[in-house]
């Protein structure tokens, strides 16, 4: 049971982490300072997560 724990864990922080790249390559190519702030206000939280701070 421990095993599938770590799997699913290890899964789901790729996925975090895979979210996280798409956000800034988007944050990265956006010209519009409103689109920016919107990226980074979405991103802090899957930081968060990444970093695994509360």
């Amino acid at each position: 049971m421990d095993l599938m724990t770590n799997i699913i864990t290890i899964m789901y922080y790729l996925l975090v982490a895979y979210i996280v790249v798409i956000i800034i390559w988007n944050l990265i190519k956006t010209k519009k300072w409103e689109k920016e702030i919107l990226y980074i206000v979405v991103l802090l939280p899957f930081l968060l997560r990444l970093f695994r701070l509360k």
